[in-house]
């Protein structure tokens, strides 16, 4: 099915202001398809004025359709559509005429013609259902004239309003609750729901007859915005608010409704979001405990490090004294994630800032503990976000490799160690290269608990692969592939 744009580009002559006032009009229309229980087709003029193109429809939530295929893209050549013809060359709305659809059913259809800068720039079909002999409630009533308001401000160029709107003010439905009130902000009608939702924030009593500003400031626990609810349900612009009160948060949505150059009152979309802003709330709670839990375990993790740190500098034997500082790195990259957990606001890390502390900080200790010289460290690639289930285990792999090379690999010459990270998807393999002596003729990962450690992390608690491999040139890499 083709786009707006696409119609408008290559079947009309429309001005690219006149395509974005389309575009705000169709963002918005839903509205006036649910109050007029009506589908609605938008049909724009032919580029050669041979007839005129559907580019956009939709479907109303409050009663059937007539659309039973789309129609978007379908051509009408001239004179194919008399009252769409009629609505765009006198700019005026064309009364309802009745048509038959194959399966015997009738509707009828009336012609809306949307203006703007006191241009017809395309028509509105509206076709709605026939009802039969049955009358209309006094619901479907206040509905059906709310849309014959809001088709006269289509017609006179006075809607779509100006102005953005969230996407859960888009979201609010007709059928969530429906206010229609004065120019002088008098309820005229509200909906069951609508009623049903000023109760529970608090109303004793109906709503009709009363000034809506003033009941709604009454039950308001604090203002929604910079302006209070008066002014915010009796202004002249398009507005959204949230009113919060003592048991209820409800969601608001004002139209003022205009006749020629009066306001003639507003329309209202609410909804009751008690229950979802409780949700937010809670889940807001639970993030904020877990940041807790991991930056108390992260000053846990330094108070460990730091008894460690004291008990090394009374160890007398220099391979007591070793373990021990391995043991406080150790203790360090985990942590380092914890303390990356705390500051974030789900259970992912971005690895990348974790690994590239960790080159800096144990190579930092390893140039000033061994004899050899200085190792530079450079990371290519990026890690992304990792959970921290997997962050855990991987920091400590890290930080032993990064060790082992730092301690092992180099002479006093130095060198670089190269962190390369590829990640695919859910798959990321990793390479920690250095360019040093490469690996003993003896060379048994088993013997060395460091790497003993890196093998049970990635093999057994990672589920992942590890391999030790020559460097072409001199040096070792080990490389590491893993889901996550």
């Amino acid at each position: 099915m083709p786009s707006l744009d696409d119609i408008a580009r290559f079947q009309t002559s429309l001005e690219a202001d006149d395509v974005a006032w389309l575009h705000a009009l169709v963002t918005d229309w839903q509205i006036i398809a649910d109050l007029s229980f009506s589908d609605l087709v938008l049909w724009v003029p032919d580029a050669e004025a041979k007839g005129m193109w559907a580019a956009a429809q939709i479907r109303p939530t409050t009663g059937p359709t007539t659309l039973l295929e789309d129609v978007a893209g379908t051509f009408v050549p001239t004179g194919g559509t008399d009252l769409l013809e009629r609505a765009l060359a006198t700019g005026d709305i064309v009364g309802e005429e009745a048509d038959e659809l194959f399966d015997g059913s009738r509707f009828r259809v009336q012609a809306i013609p949307v203006c703007r800068g006191g241009r017809t720039v395309a028509v509105i079909a509206r076709r709605s259902a026939e009802s039969g002999l049955r009358s209309a409630s006094t619901l479907e009533s206040s509905y059906f004239e709310a849309a014959g308001e809001l088709g006269e401000m289509i017609r006179r160029g006075e809607f779509p309003l100006p102005g953005t709107r969230s996407d859960l003010a888009d979201s609010l439905r007709v059928g969530d609750g429906f206010i229609r009130t004065t120019a002088a902000g008098i309820v005229r009608y509200a909906s069951p729901n609508a009623m049903s939702a000023y109760r529970r924030l608090g109303l004793v009593g109906d709503l009709i007859g009363t000034h809506l500003g003033d009941v709604t400031t009454g039950l308001a626990g604090r203002r929604p915005t910079d302006r209070g609810p008066r002014a915010l349900l009796g202004g002249d612009t398009s507005t959204e608010a949230e009113i919060e009160g003592a048991a209820a948060t409800l969601l608001l949505r004002v139209i003022p409704l205009r006749s020629g150059s009066r306001r003639s009152g507003s329309l209202i979309l609410l909804r009751d979001v008690t229950e979802l802003r409780l949700r937010e709330r809670e889940l807001v709670s639970k993030e904020a405990t877990i940041r807790e839990i991991h930056h108390r375990v992260k000053n846990n993790l330094q108070t460990v490090a730091a008894l460690l740190r004291l008990q090394g500098r009374r160890m007398e034997l220099p391979e007591a004294r070793a373990a021990l500082d391995e043991a406080v790195r150790r203790v360090g990259s985990i942590a380092l994630v914890h303390e990356t957990l705390s500051q974030s606001f789900d259970d992912n890390v971005l690895f990348d800032e974790i690994a590239d502390k960790l080159l800096r900080t144990v190579l930092d200790v390893s140039d000033e503990s061994s004899g050899a010289g200085r190792v530079r460290a450079e990371r290519i690639g990026s890690f992304g976000s990792l959970p921290g289930v997997i962050a855990t285990p991987l920091a400590m792999a890290l930080t032993e490799l990064i060790q082992n090379a730092a301690a092992h690999a180099y002479d006093e010459r130095g060198g670089t160690l190269t962190l390369a990270v590829n990640r695919i998807r859910d798959r990321v393999r990793l390479r920690v290269s250095d360019d040093g002596q490469g690996l003993p003729d003896d060379f048994d990962p088993a013997r060395s608990l460091g790497l003993s450690i890196v093998t049970a992390l990635v093999e057994d608690e990672l589920g992942g692969t590890l391999t030790f491999e020559e460097r072409t040139g001199g040096g070792t890499t080990v490389a590491i592939s893993l889901s996550v």
